[in-house]
């Protein structure tokens, strides 16, 4: 698509029952730990003319984010959708974009986009629309892109033809389990966030667990991501913003050690680290 989008399907409207049941029982066994907003809003998460008035149908669509450069191993590592610049933005920017382009073809169209920025179940609504499928990590896995993939949604008051869902095509694979250090995949396609790298090291806050071993992650992971035999298809992206910053990839821990709060700040800005802050960064240098 030329606004840059690397793929759009569409899913009927419909409530999401199955999937709060699911969502329920992961918050009832305390599997979302200190990411207290996971429980709230939830009619919101099922029901979605509670967030757009009149929506008849969800867009899904993807970004690709993947890189053309990965970090040396030996270096605290970043999640590689943080390489760049902030994606709330950038892809809230486009939905907005492809909305304008909808009201120039159908005239009134009432809708709203998201982007991981509501209570919106985008890994749901990816699956009903037939974009991806949950692979076992809880990430949607698409079948050209792999996992390194943002979600965007636009909420739309149109009647457009669904997409048929497509199979879930992890068969007996379990690599992404097998290579959680922390055994956060806890079953196939249920992650307890309170071992999970990713959520330790961003959402946490105050202390981390005694005796946690961090496995060279500074800012999220994407350890079960990177044996994902889907991601060998993975294709480097064209959107400029998603470029990584190289003065981020390259420091040494020792020189994230000795940044200030102030050149931290400079040198995140417009980053996705500025979500866990200097004093997170450095709680968790201080493990690494």
């Amino acid at each position: 698509m030329r606004i840059g989008f690397a793929d759009c399907r569409i899913a009927q409207a419909t409530d999401l029952m199955v999937e709060m049941r699911h969502l329920n029982c992961w918050l009832d066994a305390g599997m979302h730990g200190t990411m207290t907003y996971m429980a709230r809003n939830l009619e919101k998460r099922i029901r979605p003319a509670l967030l757009a008035e009149h929506t008849r149908t969800v867009a899904s669509l993807a970004v690709n984010y993947f890189p053309r450069v990965r970090q040396h191993p030996e270096l605290p590592q970043i999640a590689k959708y943080a390489y760049g610049k902030d994606y709330h933005p950038v892809v809230k920017k486009m939905l907005h974009r492809l909305l304008a382009s909808l009201r120039n073809r159908y005239g009134k169209v009432l809708g709203r986009a998201f982007t991981d920025s509501a209570p919106v179940m985008e890994h749901a609504w990816a699956e009903r629309s037939g974009l991806g499928w949950t692979g076992k990590h809880s990430l949607t896995i698409h079948p050209r892109f792999g996992s390194y993939i943002f979600l965007g949604e636009l909420f739309l008051d149109l009647d457009l033809e669904p997409d048929t869902p497509l199979a879930n095509r992890c068969g007996s694979c379990t690599r992404c389990m097998d290579a959680c250090p922390v055994k956060a995949i806890v079953a196939p396609r249920v992650v307890d966030a309170r071992r999970c790298l990713s959520c330790l090291t961003i959402e946490h806050k105050g202390d981390l667990p005694p005796h946690l071993s961090l496995h060279r992650q500074l800012f999220g992971c994407d350890i079960c991501q990177n044996v994902c035999p889907w991601n060998k298809r993975a294709q480097p992206t064209l959107i400029p913003e998603f470029e990584p910053n190289k003065a981020l990839l390259e420091k040494t821990a020792d020189e994230w050690m000795q940044l200030s709060e102030n050149e931290f700040n400079l040198l995140t800005a417009a980053s996705p680290l500025q979500r866990a802050g200097f004093v997170a960064i450095k709680r968790n240098l201080g493990i690494l």
